[in-house]
C-alpha cells in the first residue's frame, strides 16, 4: 500500500513509520493523522511486527507540530465532522505494540505531543522540545508529559512553552538515550530488535498493565499483575522459558 504523508517499512520484526513532509517539517496534517493511524492498526494486527519504531525525513525536525494551514482553511470553512477521525496522539500512546522514537530533530507543538506518546524515545545533537499550546491558546500534553518527566517538570515546560535541548530534555527523562546523529536510527533498531527477542505476549502484557493501572494504589498495581499471571499472563514453561539455559548447562 502507498502513502502520500508516511513512508512505511518493515525490517526483521519491527515496522518502521517514517513521518514524509520534510518541506513543511513533517507537519501534522489530517491525512498525516490519518496515516499514521492505520498502519498501527496494521502492525498491532499483524502477528510479525513486535516492536514499532519512528522517525522524520530531513535533518532539521521530527515533526513541527499541526498544519497550521490546513487549520486555517479549516477555520474558513469547516468540514462535516469526521466520526473515524484519528485520536492523534492517543492511538500511538496506546499502541498494544512498544513504540519507539528515533527523533531526528525539532519536536514541537503538536509534534512534541506525538514524541510524548512514545514508549521510548531516542534523541540527538538536533532533537528539541516546546510544548507549545499554552503560547497559542490551547491545552495538550498534560496526560502525556507528567508520565515521562513528573509533575514539577512538565508544569514548568506546559506553563512556559519554552524550548528544551536534547541535553536537558536527556537529563529530566525526556529523552531515554541521547546519541550522535548517525547513531539515532541504528540505536532506535537495536532497542526495538532487543524487544522484538523477547516474548510477544509479555512484552504487550507488561504495557497493558502500566498503562491501565496508572494512579492506581501501590496494592492495586501489585494485585493486577498477580492476577494477570493468573490468567492471561500466566508463565511460560520452564522447558520453553529457560530452553537456552537448559541447553547450555544441561540437567541435574
Amino acid at each position: 500500500m502507498s502513502y502520500e504523508d508516511i513512508v512505511v517499512t518493515r525490517e526483521e520484526g519491527v515496522g518502521i513509520i517514517r513521518l514524509n513532509r520534510p518541506k513543511v517539517l513533517n507537519a501534522l496534517s489530517k491525512n498525516l493523522y490519518r496515516e499514521v493511524d492505520s498502519v498501527i492498526g496494521e502492525f498491532e494486527a499483524d502477528d510479525e511486527i513486535e516492536a514499532i519504531v519512528f522517525t522524520g525525513t530531513g535533518e532539521r525536525a521530527f515533526s513541527a507540530g499541526a498544519d497550521i494551514h490546513e487549520q486555517l482553511r479549516d477555520a474558513e470553512n469547516p468540514p462535516p465532522p469526521d466520526p473515524n477521525r484519528p485520536e492523534q496522539a492517543w492511538h500511538v500512546a496506546a499502541s498494544t505494540k512498544p513504540t519507539i522514537a528515533a527523533l531526528n530533530g525539532l519536536c514541537y507543538g503538536g509534534g512534541a505531543v506525538m514524541a510524548s506518546s512514545f514508549d521510548i524515545r531516542v534523541g540527538c545533537e538536533r532533537t528539541s522540545f516546546k510544548f507549545l499550546a499554552a503560547s497559542y491558546g490551547r491545552v495538550n500534553s498534560t496526560w502525556s508529559l507528567p508520565m515521562q518527566v513528573g509533575w514539577p517538570a512538565a508544569k514548568e515546560l506546559l506553563f512556559t512553552a519554552r524550548v528544551v535541548e536534547a541535553e536537558e530534555a536527556y537529563r529530566i527523562g525526556l529523552l531515554n538515550h541521547l546519541v550522535p546523529v548517525d547513531e539515532l536510527l541504528p540505536k532506535a533498531m537495536e532497542i526495538a530488535k532487543q524487544i522484538v527477542g523477547n516474548d510477544a505476549r509479555m512484552v504487550q502484557g507488561i504495557k497493558e498493565l502500566m498503562m491501565e493501572y496508572v494512579g492506581a494504589s501501590f496494592r492495586g498495581m501489585y494485585d493486577a499483575e498477580k492476577q494477570a499471571r493468573n490468567g492471561k499472563l500466566s508463565s511460560t514453561p520452564v522447558e520453553e522459558g529457560f530452553k537456552a539455559f537448559v541447553d547450555r548447562k544441561g540437567r541435574k
